[in-house]
């Protein structure tokens, strides 16, 4: 039967630890918190799975040592997690919310003294309502906001962050969210789009230079990477699997390692793009210290006409599926790095700060055996240490997530933790995959 024991073959300094994020785990309802689009998108009928949303969470604002002792108790050696926009901020702009000030003191103090390394991202998707209902990620000023909110955080808290990141994927945020309309605000337009996609690379160069203003040294971004392939050989197909590798991947690389943007893509953008954008990537070209890497699937591409203006559409796949119906592909993970690294010459250090499985977890009398998710992070594993032999600058090792949590556009339907959750009693139950780290990290 599979197991971790590979674990133990891994250099003495790489980094395993787990990760979580601040909406999806927090409940905003706690702790004198502001409310985020996320609130406003899980009451548009049929955006979100049975309209939930974070109001209540995992209540981690009232079990929030608990939590981290499950942390520590695996035998992890740092924890990512994200601090709350609105929670420290209500409105995102002005006033701080002493509360939430305080709650992450705490936390990250706690994390100190258990001996995790506190890997803070600045932002997971939780906007506050008043920057959304002013035009959100498709106006500039929420990129001079977020400057703002950046120096709250690094004033606090900057000098016990062993790690920073600014902005958590994204694609998520610009593509997922203004153009699919599946994701916070649910808009399908390609103008919000275009601004999305180039304001929410701005704030994290404006972060940046808020990080570097405080002397900081292991700042970063992390970017969620799928292994873009195409359907078939057909020349049409494989035009549309560049195209999407553009939008997907190399539109916020190519920004962040070479302060521009794909020509494709922005070929098709160009009359949406804010007039300053070519100025503004000097920003968004600010130097990096590390980068982090999500990594969940791939996408098989196929041409496809009805799409008006990207002419494309992602294909299901014939491999074996996560209950996200995401397929189960592992060598992904090695394309999508030495891609990373051979495109862009990186040097810098690469942490994997999210990779795992949405399971169909049964909670049978107090056990909950998630072999598949065990055998998902072996196979990840795998592919990690193979590229460290070959000399891979890889660092660390994020396995999403540590508690079942909101998982966003599917509510509370979908399980990803290391850590059962029952949310009606807020339970937590370890499962077999957190056993299974513990035995081999300890």
């Amino acid at each position: 039967m599979n197991d971790l024991s590979l674990i133990k073959k891994f250099p003495k300094d790489f980094i395993f630890g787990t990760a979580t994020s601040s909406y999806q785990i927090e409940g905003n309802g706690f702790g004198d918190s502001g409310k985020s689009h996320w609130d406003q998108f899980a009451k548009i009928d049929g955006m979100v799975f049975n309209s939930q949303d974070g109001r209540i969470a995992c209540n981690h604002i009232e079990n929030w040592e608990e939590d981290l002792q499950l942390v520590s108790n695996a035998g992890f050696g740092a924890y990512r997690f994200s601090f709350s926009w609105p929670r420290l901020m209500p409105d995102g702009t002005r006033s701080l919310n002493q509360n939430g000030i305080s709650f992450y003191d705490k936390l990250i103090d706690k994390m100190l003294e258990l001996d995790l390394k506190p890997f803070g991202t600045f932002y997971h998707w939780d906007l506050p309502i008043y920057l959304a209902d002013l035009g959100g990620w498709a106006s500039r000023d929420t990129a001079k906001y977020f400057a703002d909110y950046s120096e709250v955080i690094m004033k606090n808290y900057g000098d016990r962050l062993y790690s920073v990141a600014t902005i958590n994927e994204p694609w998520c945020v610009a593509w997922l969210s203004h153009y699919l309309g599946v994701h916070a605000p649910g808009l399908k337009d390609v103008q919000s789009t275009a601004k999305a996609m180039h304001y929410i690379m701005l704030a994290h160069g404006y972060g940046m230079e808020v990080i570097r203003s405080y002397s900081h040294k292991n700042a970063g971004i992390v970017l969620n990477k799928a292994a873009v392939e195409s359907y078939s050989d057909k020349p049409e197909d494989i035009d549309a699997a560049h195209l999407y590798e553009e939008i997907h991947n190399s539109w916020f690389s190519d920004a962040v390692f070479n302060s521009k943007y794909p020509v494709k893509l922005l070929n098709i953008l160009g009359n949406h793009m804010p007039s300053e954008y070519e100025e503004d990537l000097k920003i968004i070209g600010t130097r990096l210290d590390w980068l982090g890497i999500n990594y969940y699937t791939r996408n098989l591409i196929k041409f496809d006409a009805k799409e008006k203006i990207f002419q494309l559409t992602d294909i299901e796949g014939p491999l074996n599926k996560t209950d996200m119906n995401w397929e189960i592909y592992p060598e992904g993970l090695k394309k999508v790095i030495e891609n990373e690294v051979n495109r862009y010459n990186l040097e810098i250090p690469i942490h994997i700060t999210e990779n795992g499985m949405a399971n169909n977890d049964l909670n049978i009398d107090g056990k909950i055996d998630d072999q598949k998710r065990i055998d998902y992070y072996l196979l990840h594993l795998q592919e990690i240490q193979a590229l460290l032999d070959r000399g891979y600058n890889i660092k660390s090792y994020f396995a999403w997530s540590l508690l079942d949590n909101y998982e966003w556009s599917f509510g509370y339907n979908k399980r990803f933790g290391l850590v059962y959750v029952d949310f009606e009693t807020q339970k937590r139950i370890k499962k077999r995959s957190w056993y299974e780290f513990s035995s081999n990290l300890k």
